[in-house]
């Protein structure tokens, strides 16, 4: 990889130092004796030559190419112009796959400098040879066979390259969620893999160049997106081959070998998927547009991932609600006890904000919850307050990123974090971030964490998608609530499927713990011909985990850009996939 230059001469600088050698060549000799002692032309036995060839191959180390050229004889810059020299540097560099270069120390001898260089190589290991540095005085009569240790005059560098395998990607048991060569990538799971493992594409741009870097032909395939593009450098492997120096005058095949290496195949990325369960994932949202992530309920490890389940961030509506009871409790701002007026809408900040269908509703709060009640939750927004709501959200995992594998591989995913503003404003804007609208933002991932969270006792555990220990994130399980907060909301969940906006998620025989939600996103489009009134554009979610009383598995489902509410399409989403995953 190209590392960033460090100390370089401006063009001024360069030639200031060009004027003091010239002057310096035209003092006298006597006068020149002088200099040479006082300001030490020879310090400690290093001459002026081996001063200059240091700080060449210094600056090669830093690939600072200006600086090596400054170091260059007049007639050997005029030779080769700074463009040009450092094109000759890069395009050996590139055909080497370096990685890094460790010079030792000069020794001049007559008119030559010898340098013993150890050269780091990604293909082809390590080489270790020498410069044999034509010098012109204290300057460097520079050649292009410097470019590389083991160069002789009149030969360029080449390489033959040996492809290694691309591994494999696997689910639970060994399962492939991806197999074969770049160019031929299966699963037995079909297109429900695909979800996870991600495809591979052409690289572009920084991406591409590090690629070929490490010995890739142009136009190799590289992961895009998943986990091929996570742990691409893993799954890629290293290519082989050898090192050649070529030259097109000698006699018989005009080539010798400088160094060679054997490719080193990929390692396989195993994953904490469960294939049935992936598979009814993506089966259950079919052909909607959403997301559906399904966790162990215990430990946070990743089951199952369809859609965008972790890769674009939405207004959670009603199933942030179980963050506003969480806080709500905490604060002692509501209890089991209370009981709420009856009505359709509430007036919050001055704003009046209605329940969901103009629907009339209140009572008891398990009631409220039940049914989704905005005119009980919205208000609880400025009572809870700005601090306290964005504390128990960041402890549920708002505003941080995906625990889902180590720091190279989320920096390389990038993978977006659900949100909600440090700073709410003013209590319309609680009020309205109370019930996930506003400014709050959240992935299938998050509502599956939520649940998660509260399924186990309050404790959120990270959610790893990998096994290997040197491959999983760094996160630790976080305290959001305590085990009693947890048991209270937990039963509020089950409420909210035994008779109130989310039955469409009961299984037989087990209990269910849910939320539903549905955010508005405004009117849908209207064709100009069609006439009437624009539908409302919704998201639909639904966040449940089972069994409510031994929890196994959470999930979340989004169906986004819908014109029905989350317990209509997303809770039987929610259904088949914890069927699945009980099954």
């Amino acid at each position: 990889m190209r590392r960033a230059p460090l100390l370089r001469l401006s063009s001024v600088g360069r030639k200031a130092e060009r004027r003091r050698r010239v002057i310096t060549r035209a003092l006298p000799v006597a006068l020149i004796g002088v200099v040479s002692f006082v300001m030490g032309v020879v310090v400690g036995g290093t001459s002026a030559a081996e001063e200059t060839v240091r700080r060449f191959v210094d600056a090669w180390a830093r690939d600072d190419f200006d600086s090596m050229h400054t170091e260059l004889s007049e007639e050997a810059a005029r030779r080769y112009p700074l463009k040009q020299f450092t094109a000759l540097y890069e395009q050996a560099e590139s055909t080497a796959t370096l990685a890094a270069v460790d010079p030792g120390d000069p020794e001049v001898s007559g008119s030559t400098a010898t340098v013993p260089v150890d050269v780091r190589t990604h293909a082809f290991g390590e080489v270790r040879g020498g410069l044999a540095v034509p010098m012109t005085g204290d300057e460097i009569a520079w050649e292009p066979r410097l470019t590389f240790p083991g160069l002789a005059p009149g030969e360029r560098l080449a390489r033959r390259v040996d492809v290694p395998r691309r591994a494999s990607i696997l689910a639970r048991g060994g399962v492939p969620l991806a197999e074969g060569s770049a160019a031929t990538r299966s699963s037995p799971l079909g297109t429900a893999a695909t979800n996870v493992s991600g495809e591979l594409g052409v690289p572009k741009g920084d991406e591409r160049d590090q690629l070929e870097r490490r010995g890739f032909p142009p136009g190799a395939l590289a992961g895009s997106t998943g986990l091929e593009a996570a742990f691409n450098i893993r799954l890629a492997g290293q290519p082989g081959g050898e090192l050649l120096a070529v030259s097109d005058d000698r006699q018989g095949d005009g080539r010798r070998v400088l160094a060679s290496a054997r490719p080193r195949d990929g390692k396989p990325v195993r994953t904490t998927i469960d294939p049935d369960l992936q598979e009814a994932a993506v089966s259950a949202l079919g052909n909607e547009f959403g997301g559906v992530a399904a966790l162990d309920a215990k430990s946070g490890a990743v089951r199952g991932l369809a859609g965008i389940a972790f890769s674009s961030p939405q207004p959670p509506g009603s199933t942030f609600k179980v963050v506003t009871t969480t806080a709500a409790l905490e604060a002692g701002v509501v209890t089991l006890k209370d009981s709420f007026p009856v009505k359709t809408s509430t007036v919050v900040g001055g704003r009046e904000i209605a329940n969901a269908h103009d629907e009339a509703c209140g009572g008891t709060f398990s009631q409220s919850f039940a049914h989704s009640c905005n005119t009980v939750f919205a208000p609880l927004g400025p009572e809870i307050g700005n601090e306290k709501l964005v504390e128990t959200s960041e402890r549920f995992g708002f505003n941080s990123p995906p625990a889902l594998y180590d720091a190279e591989a989320t920096a390389t995913v990038d993978p977006p974090p659900s949100t909600i503003p440090t700073r709410i404003g003013t209590d319309l804007d609680l009020g309205v971030s109370a019930i996930g609208q506003g400014e709050v933002l959240a992935t299938p991932l998050e509502l599956a964490t939520i649940s998660q969270t509260i399924a186990n006792g309050g404790v959120r555990s990270p959610t790893p998608i990998v096994t290997d220990p040197e491959l999983r994130p760094k996160a630790k399980p976080v305290k959001v609530t305590s085990a009693e907060i947890a048991a209270t909301v937990r039963d509020l969940m089950v409420g909210v499927v035994s008779g109130g906006t989310g039955t469409a998620a009961a299984l037989p025989g087990v209990e269910v713990a849910g939320k539903t939600g549905t955010a508005e996103l405004g009117p849908a489009p209207v064709a100009p011909d069609e006439g009437g009134e624009p539908e409302q554009q919704l998201d639909a979610w639904f966040t449940a985990f089972a069994p409510a009383g031994n929890p196994q598995i959470a999930v979340a489902v989004l169906v986004a850009n819908t014109t029905e509410d989350g317990g209509t399409v997303a809770a039987p989403i929610a259904r088949e996939v914890l069927a699945a995953g009980l099954g």
